[in-house]
């Protein structure tokens, strides 16, 4: 499974930087950098670490828990070539999620970002287009909330606490990754919107 192989990179990748700041330093995004001395590796290798163990273990059991829903709905799709289509996903994710900030602090050189989380975000939102019926369930609220109910006060919630939260996470990142991942399915999967829209009326 791509997802599993997602996860051990990542946990890689991660425990090597919380014992190596050197590593830490030079896969972290930071906007200044690569756009004063083009290191633009870092528009993807800050994906591949976290802060903490916490801040890994809650990225990777959300990937765990919708990626391979977002995986296997590919693969039936597009049968093994599907793979390569979850995979642009991810990937491309990461990227695209940090953009805006890339923007807006290339002349600050003190905006770090790590974490898979805009990624995440996409691969959670390409879930919501896949399987609309579904409930998603928060650490704590012990009821399910519907997937498109969830997604609307996701990107509500995250577009308010970039504007105006200072909690050194990467809310920007996730609104903006969540609003790829429904754009990229839309894109690459025929009847995808409108099987959703079907399916919610």
């Amino acid at each position: 499974m791509i997802t599993i192989l997602f996860i051990v990179i990542s946990v890689i990748f991660s425990i090597s930087a919380f014992s190596n700041p050197d590593i830490f330093n030079r896969l972290k995004f930071n906007a200044y950098r690569i756009y004063h001395d083009k290191e633009w590796y870092r528009f993807l290798s800050y994906g591949l670490i976290h802060a903490d163990w916490g801040h890994l273990l809650i990225n990777m059991w959300v990937l765990y828990s919708f990626g391979r829903i977002v995986e296997a709905f590919y693969e039936n799709f597009y049968g093994i070539s599907g793979r390569l289509f979850y995979i642009a996903l991810y990937l491309s994710a990461i990227i695209v999620s940090t953009i805006y900030d890339y923007i807006k602090q290339k002349d600050n050189p003190y905006y770090n970002a790590i974490g898979a989380s805009g990624a995440v975000s996409a691969v959670v939102f390409a879930s919501i287009i896949f399987y609309p019926m579904g409930k998603i369930y928060l650490f704590f609220i012990p009821i399910g909330i519907p997937a498109p109910v969830f997604g609307i006060l996701y990107l509500i919630y995250s577009a308010y606490m970039a504007k105006n939260a200072n909690d050194n996470i990467g809310h920007s990142a996730h609104f903006f990754g969540a609003v790829f991942g429904l754009l990229y399915v839309i894109i690459t999967v025929p009847h995808a919107l409108s099987n959703f829209v079907e399916n919610i009326f």
